[in-house]
């Protein structure tokens, strides 16, 4: 049975099932572990996370005393939070096919992935930035944002652990001016949210790769060094002609918490800008979807319903809600069981509802064979949603699927 408690009150002998944040925020490497060490009781506190799950069947249970929350209790909660992003008033982008936009988008993709690397390696070896090449790839990125977004963001997902902290920032600046495009901002901020998203983890190129890419729990001194990397990057972008204000914000603050918990500044609330609110959403989404050396990614739906466990303190509410209107509940890529036994993939949010994305139907669990592939519309069927499933138990290929 799992309980959710806050870190204060964490003793020896609990089973620690899950910490309450994403890996970025923590120095552990183990999902699931026995507290038994008085010292990660005492990193657990000092690290800004506010709340852990413990397994009472497997550890001592909290006092009588102490305020635990139920997986029944959380599961609602969590739902009540994602439709309240329905609430949230979308604006209005005409868009082109998937199918027409998908080859566009891919170009642009390898030609970001190109160009990045070559700009961070100039940063590792002390060079200032040269942004000439990559302002024209960031018009392109938010053209390509503006025509179809679901195909440029689809592929920002695609990565490999040796390929993360590039196309991570590649995938942060799509992130950027997408959700700057839902919540209705002006053009001429776009292009400069984009930039930002795409300058926002320069400081990583300074962070020793053994210590970045650790197969492993951090040091504490390691991960000191980790969270050095917005000051860091603050510092090359300084530097660097042509930089703005925006970017120097959201490199500096996209790990500030609303509740003062984050870093480096402990900046809380209204003191975190607009901009370093919105980078901290995008950011930590792209991290826990992706592969990296010590982690499996989640699935874009599990990754929601996690971050919309931990906005509370973490996210700005607004943000994060005209983020979740942005990708949807069920993201693209997001494989589906529906209410007719039929699993599909979603290959484009609706306009309409949260709940009923554009699916692609390609398989019947009742008979457990492929059928004829169908696009539905799941605003317009009497066909539902039933549950996310994982693509990776069922051996799918849902890139193929989806056309990416």
């Amino acid at each position: 049975m799992l309980k959710k408690i806050h870190v204060k009150d964490v003793k020896q002998g609990m089973f620690l099932q899950e910490i309450c944040g994403s890996w970025m925020d923590h120095p552990f490497w183990k999902k699931s572990f026995t507290l038994t060490d008085p010292q990660d009781i005492k990193t657990l506190n000092e690290c800004g996370i506010q709340e852990i799950w413990i397994d009472i069947e497997k550890g001592i249970d909290v006092d009588s005393s102490v305020t635990a929350e139920s997986e029944e209790d959380q599961k609602n909660k969590i739902e009540n939070s994602l439709l309240q992003a329905e609430k949230f008033t979308p604006k209005a982008i005409p868009r082109v096919s998937l199918q027409e936009e998908v080859d566009k988008a891919r170009l642009i993709h390898s030609k970001s992935k190109a160009a990045v690397f070559s700009m961070f390696q100039e940063a590792r070896m002390g060079k200032a930035l040269q942004l000439t090449e990559v302002t024209s790839l960031v018009d392109e990125i938010g053209q390509s944002i503006s025509r179809n977004p679901e195909a440029f963001l689809s592929l920002a997902r695609l990565k490999t652990k040796d390929n993360y902290t590039y196309l991570h920032s590649v995938a942060v600046c799509a992130l950027m001016i997408a959700l700057g495009k839902q919540m209705g901002l002006e053009e001429n901020l776009l292009q400069e949210l984009g930039m930002a998203g795409l300058l926002h983890d320069v400081g990583k190129m300074m962070i020793p790769e053994d210590v970045l890419n650790k197969p492993g729990r951090l040091t504490d001194d390691e991960f000191t060094v980790i969270k050095n990397h917005p000051q860091r990057g603050w510092e090359i972008l300084k530097g660097s002609p042509g930089v703005n204000e925006m970017a120097l914000e959201v490199c500096l603050h996209h790990h500030e918490k609303m509740d003062g918990s984050g870093y480096p500044d402990k900046l809380s609330g209204e003191a975190i800008s607009l901009f370093a609110r919105m980078g901290a959403v995008c950011d930590v989404y792209d991290a826990i979807t992706s592969v990296r050396c010590y982690k499996s990614g989640w699935e874009p739906a599990e990754a929601i319903r996690k971050m919309a466990e931990w906005q509370e303190g973490h996210f700005d509410k607004n943000v994060f809600h005209a983020f979740v209107k942005t990708i949807g509940i069920h993201p693209s890529g997001t494989l589906l069981r529906l209410k007719s036994g039929r699993l599909a993939v979603v290959i484009q949010q609706s306009e309409k509802s949260l709940l009923t994305p554009i699916v692609k139907a390609f398989f019947s669990t009742k008979s457990n064979a492929p059928i004829e592939p169908e696009i539905i519309d799941l605003a317009k069927s009497p066909d539902a949603i039933q549950c996310a499933e994982d693509a990776a138990k069922w051996g799918f290929d849902l890139k193929k699927l989806v056309g990416i």
